[in-house]
């Protein structure tokens, strides 16, 4: 099993950029905590992080074949990137939206993600421990969609067997 960690732009400033909104953390202690997570639950996790909108579409789309989820956090795209919702719907990985401020109670034009409806969830305004929630429950929903597949696999492969002997 393996998540990809996609990190979009400022977020690199964590720690320098408005505490009062985004909290004293680092995203490189946010990463470590997630690697954390990931070591115990014997998951494969890589972190990515750009200020540039085509290297995040990049990012998703080489996510194809390569993994099994993404958690992403498109920061000031989320409200206005039609590119990076669209690479999230095509790539079709359950995908899990962070912020770690509550979008829906700052600016207006924070209040709509453009990303959110192509993620099977969005998880805001809990700070750092946003991203613990996204690992939970993106090792449960990885888990559940292995279960199936193997369930699947195993109803094909013991097809019933008409004998009118």
């Amino acid at each position: 099993m393996k998540i990809v960690v996609i990190q979009g732009p400022n977020l690199n400033l964590l720690g320098l950029r408005e505490p009062s909104v985004y909290g004293p953390i680092k995203l490189e202690d946010i990463h470590n905590q997630m690697k954390n997570v990931a070591d115990q639950n014997q998951v494969e996790i890589e972190f990515f992080q750009s200020n540039f909108e085509g290297e995040l579409v990049d990012r998703i789309q080489e996510c194809l074949g390569d993994a099994d989820g993404i958690i992403i956090n498109p920061a000031a795209y989320t409200h206005t990137s039609i590119a990076i919702r669209d690479a999230l719907s095509a790539v079709k990985l359950p995908a899990i939206e962070v912020h770690l401020s509550n979008i829906h109670q700052r600016e207006e034009f924070r209040h709509k993600s453009l990303t959110a409806p192509v993620c099977a969830g969005q998880i805001v305004g809990l700070g750092p421990m946003g991203y613990h929630l996204a690992m939970i429950a993106m090792i449960q929903i990885l888990g559940e969609l292995q279960a199936i597949q193997e369930a699947q696999r195993k109803a094909k492969d013991e097809k019933p067997t008409n004998n009118l002997e």
